[in-house]
């Protein structure tokens, strides 16, 4: 702050105190660091009157406490919780308040060595001059801790938005209206593409996001600013080979509460709701196929059964003629028997979706029961053209099952396998514990095949639904195969590739894992 001076005459013929007071004033307006302009009062004041300790004490900032800024010799002052708490002024010390707009902020303290009469009016002038100073001075000092504070609180709320964002479970990125990048959380780091952070900020989102047409990248992005609506879509992408599915939402942002200036894209895995939907529809399907079943069985199971006794009693009747019966006639009889026979097994099959489970169950060792379905079906003819290699582990852990229906399960599989290598082939047969879960085991079954459509894999347990040519098959197989699996609280997973094989993994708990 600038102190008027001109009327001050600083001449060298001057009197001794209007140079004091020229000398103070120019001390002021020196631009000088306040400390040393402090102690360039007190000399001056040393200097120009009859004492030897002047001190000019101050209110610190943001607090109470009193302290001494200058004293001579460099003489440690105590410091004082407020100006009311210094012991008072003896002998011949004078004081002067400095106060700025009715409050006090400093002290000016003099030792007038017994001349007290001479000093005290210089002591009024340099005191009313020199309190501005320090008003101003503590203002500029509050200023730049609140200043300061601010800056701080800002920051900190800076870092925690920062940090709530990226730990988000989700892939969070934002652009402005110019498409460039503004925010980019760790997940988007660590995701599929793993693009770091620094790489990224700033630059236009159709230089970093490749896999979809910066054509269509840009119209998502423009409806989104046009119409303020949030716009949601689920696409499948190939990763590592692994098919995954991932909920896009773009989100309208209005940062001035005005137009909108950015849009918040949220990428989420939904890879395993997907195959959670999956099972629950699996599920739902074999249930009502099970009620189907109960409700029609016997009335499918009555005509079969009279069909059947009439096929028999008309053969044994062709026995007891001596005539020679006609080729046709016994070829229509063998039809309709074997007709009759495959009606019954599309039957049985749809009954066990619709009678309980009530099986017992022990402590099975799947790979000794995975031998024991190699050697029932090592007696079918079309098996012998196969090569059977055998990984099982030893010294698995036991599952609670029942033997009977999971032999049926991978004799169903294998027989699958058979048929995809009519040409011959390899079948691997593997048992294993879960690398990811202990708690399982994990057998393995994996053909040189035909393989089946990726079109197709999401369909294969659904029964009736089969890929075999008319006469085939019935397509009950692999959802027998499924219910069975499921009974012991297990998962089943297919993975194939046209043209080179299928891998089936059925995985089980361990024994005590089931409920």
């Amino acid at each position: 702050m600038d102190v008027p001076v001109s009327s001050i005459p600083l001449a060298s013929d001057a009197t001794p105190g209007l140079a004091l007071v020229g000398s103070v004033a120019q001390l002021l307006n020196s631009g000088r660091a306040a400390e040393e302009v402090l102690a360039g009062v007190a000399e001056a004041l040393r200097s120009g009157l009859p004492t030897n300790r002047v001190a000019i004490w101050v209110r610190e900032s943001n607090a109470s406490t009193v302290r001494a800024v200058t004293a001579p010799d460099g003489l440690a002052l105590p410091r004082y919780g407020s100006f009311a708490s210094m012991p008072a002024a003896e002998g011949g010390i004078i004081r002067r308040s400095l106060a700025h707009e009715g409050e006090q902020i400093g002290l000016l303290e003099l030792d007038s060595a017994g001349h007290a009469e001479p000093a005290t009016p210089l002591l009024n002038v340099v005191a009313d001059v020199l309190s501005p100073y320090l008003g101003a001075l503590e203002l500029s000092q509050d200023l730049a801790s609140e200043v300061a504070r601010r800056s701080r609180e800002i920051e900190d709320q800076r870092q925690f938005v920062s940090l709530v964002v990226d730990c988000l479970p989700v892939g969070l990125y934002v652009v402005d209206r110019d498409y460039r990048i503004q925010i980019w959380n760790r997940k988007r780091e660590t995701g599929t593409q793993g693009l770091k952070r620094d790489d990224v900020v700033g630059r236009q989102v159709f230089d970093v996001l490749t896999r979809q047409p910066a054509r269509q990248l840009k119209e998502e992005f423009d409806q989104v600013f046009q119409t303020g609506e949030i716009q949601q879509m689920e696409i499948q992408l190939n990763v590592a080979g692994e098919d995954r599915y991932f909920r896009i939402s773009k989100i309208p942002m209005r940062q001035h509460q005005d137009e909108i200036t950015h849009v918040i894209t949220i990428g989420e895995d939904v890879t395993q709701y997907h195959q959670v939907h999956r099972q629950i529809l699996q599920s739902e399907k074999l249930a009502a196929l099970g009620q189907l079943a109960a409700g029609v069985m016997h009335e499918i199971n009555n005509p079969l059964a009279t069909i059947g006794a009439c096929v028999a009693a008309i053969e044994l009747r062709l026995d007891e003629i001596t005539a020679e019966v006609p080729a046709p006639i016994i070829e229509y009889l063998n039809i309709i028997d074997k007709e009759v026979q495959r009606c019954t097994g599309i039957v049985d099959g749809l009954l066990d979706f619709s009678r309980p489970k009530e099986s017992s169950k022990r402590n099975v060792d799947l790979s000794a029961l995975i031998e024991e379905t190699l050697f029932l079906l090592k007696h079918h003819q079309r098996f012998k053209r196969l090569t059977v290699i055998r990984e099982l582990a030893e010294g698995l852990p036991e599952v609670r099952a029942n033997a009977e229906q999971l032999i049926q399960a991978f004799m169903a599989i294998m027989l699958n396998a058979l048929d995809a290598m009519e040409n011959g082939g390899s079948l691997t047969v593997r048992t294993r514990l879960n690398p990811g879960r202990v708690d399982e085991i994990v057998v393995e079954m994996e053909d040189t095949g035909i393989g089946i459509p990726r079109t197709d894999l999401p369909k294969i347990f659904e029964p009736f639904y089969t890929t075999k040519p008319p006469g085939r098959g019935t397509g009950l197989g692999l959802s027998v195969v499924y219910g069975i699996v499921e009974g012991h609280h297990g998962r089943i997973e297919v993975d194939s590739i046209p043209g080179k094989g299928t891998t089936f993994q059925v995985y089980l708990p361990v024994r005590g894992e089931t409920v």
